[in-house]
This record gives C-alpha cells, sequence and structure tokens, in this order.
C-alpha cells in the first residue's frame, strides 16, 4: 500500500511544505523571505516570524497541488535541524500540532540527510533511476561542507568535514568582501563565466586527511584586495569577472581535490552532488569532467532540489517511516547537526 508524507522545511530563510507518496512528488510549496537582502544576510528574527506568516498557506496549498486530503496524511516529517532555532520552532510546532489533530505518526529529519536523499524524490516527468548504495555524497551548503559515504538510506559515515567555514559561506563571504551583496554564491557564478579563472592566485589551505578548511583562503581574498585597492581603488571594478572566475575555480578546487581522494581511499566511485552549492556552474562542469575522465558514476541533483526544500524532507521521513523510526510528541529542535541523530 503506497505511503503518503507531508514534509515540513523551516531551518533558514525559506517556509517548503511538499506530498510524496512512496517517493513520487506530488506537490513541493516554497515561500522566500526577500526581507533578508537589504541586511547582506539571514536575520533570524525576521526569519522566524516570516515562517509563522507562511506556514499555513504553505501547506495549505501543497495540498491542493496535491489533490490529497490532509485525512490522507500516514505520517508528517518534519525538519528538527540544524538550523537557525527560531525558525525549526515554528515548523516543528506546527508539525506537532497537526500530527496531534490527525492522530498521524510524526518523524523527525536530520536536514542535512534530506540533502543526501533529494537524488531519491522521483518525478512524474523523470525516470532517472536513483544512486545505488553504497556511494560518496559531496554535501556543500552555507553551512555545511562535508563527503559522506553513504551506505544505506539511514545510514552513513562521515569521512570528511570543514574544521573552520563551509564553503557556501566562502561564497558568500567573498561576494561580500567584492561587494556584490547577499546572496553572493550565485552572483559570483554569473560574474566567473564571463572571466579568466588563472587571473590571480590565492593561498589554499594545507589540510591533512578529507576535512576542509575555509577560513584561510578568504583571509588571502582579503588581503590581496586590500593591497590592490591601496594602488588602483577601481580594481575591483575593473577586473570583477576575472576576480570572481579565480575565487570560484580556487573553491571547487579545493573541494574536488578533497573528493577525488575520498574515491581513492574508499574505492567507491559513485559519485553525488547535494545542497545549495551544488547548483554553481562551475561546480557541476568540474565534477562532470572529472566523472567522465576517472569512471565515476555522477549523480547531480535537479536545481530545484539544491535550495531547502521540503519535497528532501518528505523523502527522508518516508525512508524512515518504512523502518518504524516515529519520534514522541515532545522532541525538541535543535540548532547544530551533532545534536541529533540522522
Amino acid at each position: 500500500m503506497a505511503i503518503t508524507i507531508l514534509g515540513i522545511e523551516s531551518s533558514c530563510d525559506d517556509t517548503s511544505a511538499a506530498v510524496i507518496r512512496d517517493t513520487l512528488l506530488l506537490s513541493n510549496v516554497m515561500a522566500s523571505q526577500e526581507v533578508h537582502r537589504v541586511y547582506g544576510g539571514v536575520v533570524p528574527e525576521l526569519a522566524s516570524r516570516a515562517h509563522q506568516q507562511n506556514i499555513v498557506p504553505v501547506i495549505v496549498r501543497a495540498l491542493q497541488l496535491a489533490n490529497v486530503e490532509k485525512e490522507e496524511i500516514d505520517a508528517i516529517a518534519f525538519t528538527r535541524g540544524p538550523g537557525l532555532l527560531g525558525s525549526l520552532l515554528v515548523g516543528a510546532s506546527f508539525a506537532k500540532g497537526l500530527a496531534l489533530s490527525l492522530m498521524r505518526p510524526l518523524i523527525e529529519v536530520n536536514h542535512l540527510t534530506g540533502h543526501v536523499l533529494s537524488h531519491f524524490v522521483r518525478l512524474p516527468e523523470d525516470d532517472t533511476e536513483p544512486p545505488r548504495f553504497p556511494f560518496l555524497s559531496l554535501l556543500v551548503s552555507g553551512g555545511h561542507t562535508q563527503i559522506l559515504q553513504v551506505n544505506d538510506p539511514l545510514h552513513y559515515v562521515i569521512l570528511g568535514q570543514t574544521i573552520d567555514d563551509a564553503v557556501g559561506e566562502a561564497f558568500d563571504k567573498g561576494a561580500k568582501i567584492m561587494g556584490l551583496g547577499y546572496p553572493g554564491g550565485p552572483v559570483v557564478d554569473k560574474w566567473a563565466k564571463e572571466g579568466n579563472p588563472l587571473a590571480f592566485k590565492f593561498a589554499k589551505p594545507r589540510i591533512e586527511g578529507l576535512d576542509f578548511s575555509f577560513s584561510g583562503i578568504k583571509t588571502s581574498l582579503l588581503y590581496f584586495l586590500r593591497d590592490q585597492l591601496a594602488d588602483n581603488p577601481q580594481f575591483i571594478e575593473h577586473h570583477l569577472a576575472d576576480l570572481c572566475a579565480s575565487w570560484q575555480l580556487h573553491l571547487i578546487d579545493i573541494l574536488t581535490d578533497k573528493l577525488i581522494k575520498a574515491v581513492k581511499e574508499t574505492g567507491i566511485t559513485r559519485i553525488t552532488l547535494a545542497g545549495g552549492v551544488s547548483a554553481n556552474s562551475g561546480l557541476r562542469t568540474r565534477m562532470q569532467t572529472e566523472a567522465k575522465q576517472r569512471g565515476w558514476e555522477l549523480f547531480l541533483p535537479p536545481i530545484r532540489f539544491t535550495t531547502d526544500n521540503a519535497a528532501m524532507i518528505a523523502v527522508a521521513g518516508y525512508f524512515k517511516y518504512k523502518e518504524g523510526l516515529t519520534c514522541e510528541l515532545d522532541v525538541a529542535p535543535v540548532s547544530r547537526a551533532g545534536e541529533m541523530s540522522k
């Protein structure tokens, strides 16, 4: 018998709800918050208030588009963490209330697991097969950078992760240093297409093993621009495309070098990308090139599933529901990944 899951995602500044039947996506609705653009980053208090305004209409619309009555839902999956605590509280509280009113089980989902499992969301218009287990997942976002060995939907091993900043944060901070505004990653990607990626050099980190570090390279960019601007106040304006192309290449090189090492150490050649930075065109092209040259089986997520969305929460909830992994109504949201299970 088919399993219908309602997924709710509210970890940061996007309110999203999705309905899946088994792994087939029936609807995926999102409300974004433009208010943060003025402040150059997400303001937690404003984000939580916007979630309160958006969550009811978003869920109602998701059910309407799926042509599903709320009584037909078998379980409700929600993002427990990691994320902004105020934002998570809105989604978790609504999920609990709805689960209680419908007398349906509640399923907590790790936001990062959702990103990894986004490849298992089936689309009506697409018959692409999901990756077979085990596979390696390069999870790259504004808050996290990890290489995971995924053995099945509920079991994975963290092979490497950032010891300081995430790569998405590095993209955004680099953009901010160059005066490009927020969110910076997409703007850097756009300008990089017009520039020479070999124009400028920045100091790359030397971190043993499979862990990442991005704080040093951000400092390198800051000092480089400080020195150049002292001689030419219009340096950024005159070299913006080359700066973005060079900055993007350095970040992609760091990710690629660690992934190649992980493949050699594990022998696993099935590779997936996940997270917001997996939408970066330079990274996607680089991964396709490496996969072709090295014989990898590469899986790139649809662009709509790279950002935070409820479809990935729903499909993660589906796998947990099949194993009977539900949670109690007193479960509390958590802001950090290490504070919760998969």
